[in-house]
């Protein structure tokens, strides 16, 4: 079975977690019977995007696990792509491993592998790409059963952190950041083979450099030290709140006091201010970014935490309701704030439609904005397939087929109402006949939220 069609199976079935798929549904549902976590003021005010849990056989660590994975319930339906990064144990690797198969499998089930964003990232040098980092690894095989009993149908990104630094994870998670719909979980124990008051010492000072978003600067407090790093380099930028949820060691729960394992897991949660509504802020740096290429007043733009994070835009200018200009990101690559202008800028002066915006025309030009979702890959056998898959009306897509690409945004539904015709087009957009279709085509699809200004009197 080639790479592009193969199922990572199961590795530590029977040891790490039962083989047996009633057995191991009946082990998850020990360790996810915690007490209610009592509503913390993180969790009260701030959006769940992450989790630090371990990652030792169930017997030692699965209740830790569970005190994370129960407050998962709730987000099944929001929840739908998961980047999971944990330590190489096996083989040595430097940089972060990415698989290139097409799922994971438990013994629950197979899980498919978000592609086009594991993709999205092989123009990073500490990414390499290593199936053999990821056939006998642990740290990331015993998440995957928590995750299929609370998510149900999610996408999965895993990468097995072996020698790097925390900036280059750190780079890695802004750009699978996604929004609400992306989960971030590291796998990682604390202290290794202490005896039990020792490693209490240890662990308990780990914990708080963690709370406090400090940097780890030892794997004697933490194997997973690098992948921890790097989501607390992040937490820090983005204004992330974290709480331990809790922490015990091996000595607790099923192994000999004498040499312990240390086991926590800590929830954070973005900001709501972070998640506030940024479509104003949005709207008026693009209409500024045209302004001053035009050297024209610009408006005063109201401060807004979002827009010095990562973000993908679409710009699109209309005049009278006609397209006059549409340029944008697929992927987050740059501070929200420099992209919506550069593609302000780039759909006025540089849509290759049209010829360049003029200060005539800029009195009567409607701008709009869109905040793209990270793309997702679609999975399916046919065209027939696809179309019965495409969303109209939530659905951006991304056609690609050898070196042609092409996409439509979720507005474009208003015009092409019709799957077949909204696919039809899309093909011609990437230089394609209406009726052509090939087994190698891929699809992604992305969610977008989008503003645009008042009706021009």
């Amino acid at each position: 079975m080639s790479p592009a069609t193969a199922i990572r199976p199961p590795a530590v079935a029977g040891s790490f977690y039962p083989g047996n798929p009633a057995s191991l549904q009946d082990e998850l549902a020990t360790c996810l019977a915690v007490p209610p976590a009592p509503t913390s003021e993180h969790a009260a005010t701030g959006l769940l995007k992450a989790f630090i849990v371990p990652h030792a056989g169930y017997v030692y660590s699965g209740g830790t696990a569970g005190h994370a994975y129960a407050l998962l319930a709730p987000l099944a339906g929001r929840i739908r792509r998961v980047i999971l990064l944990g330590p190489c144990h096996r083989v040595s690797v430097r940089g972060l491993a990415a698989p290139t198969v097409q799922a994971f499998a438990t013994p629950l089930g197979s899980i498919p592998l978000d592609r086009a964003a594991l993709d999205a990232l092989s123009d990073l040098p500490q990414v390499v790409a290593s199936d053999a980092a990821h056939a006998q690894e642990h740290s990331l095989e015993v998440q995957l059963p928590f995750l299929q009993t609370v998510l149900g149908q999610f996408s999965l990104v895993p990468l097995a952190v072996g020698q790097t630094g925390a900036a280059e994870v750190a780079q890695v998670l802004e750009r699978l950041w996604g929004g609400p719909e992306t989960l971030i979980v590291i796998s990682s124990d604390l202290s290794h083979f202490h005896s039990y008051r020792e490693a209490q010492t240890i662990d308990n000072a780990t914990a708080q450099h963690i709370l406090a978003l400090d940097q780890l600067t030892s794997f004697d407090q933490a194997c997973g030290a690098l992948p921890i790093n790097g989501l607390l380099a992040v937490a820090r930028r983005r204004g992330l709140r974290i709480e331990r949820l809790a922490q015990c060691n091996s000595g607790d729960t099923a192994g000999d006091k004498s040499r312990v394992v240390g086991y926590a897991s800590f929830a954070l949660y973005e900001s709501e201010v972070i998640a506030a509504d940024p479509g104003p802020a949005l709207l008026v740096r693009a209409r500024n970014a045209v302004a001053a290429r035009l050297k024209q007043p610009t408006q005063t733009e109201a401060a807004h935490p979002a827009l010095a994070l990562p973000g993908a835009t679409f710009v699109t200018l209309t005049q009278n309701g006609q397209l006059r200009g549409c340029i944008g990101s697929l992927q987050a690559h740059r501070p929200l704030d420099q992209d919506v202008r550069a593609n302000a800028v780039a759909a006025a002066f540089s849509d290759p439609r049209f010829p360049p915006l003029t200060l005539e025309e800029f009195s009567r030009t409607r701008v709009e904005v869109s905040l793209l979702t990270a793309p997702q890959a679609m999975t399916f056998n046919s065209e027939a397939d696809a179309l019965r898959q495409l969303r109209p009306n939530v659905d951006g897509i991304i056609f690609i087929a050898g070196q042609r690409r092409s996409t439509f945004l979720p507005q474009v539904w208003e015009q092409l109402p019709e799957p077949r015709t909204f696919m039809a087009h899309l093909k011609q957009k990437a230089g394609l006949p209406a009726d052509w279709w090939s087994a190698e085509v891929q699809l992604q699809r992305y969610e977008v939220q989008k503003w645009k200004e008042a009706p021009i009197p």
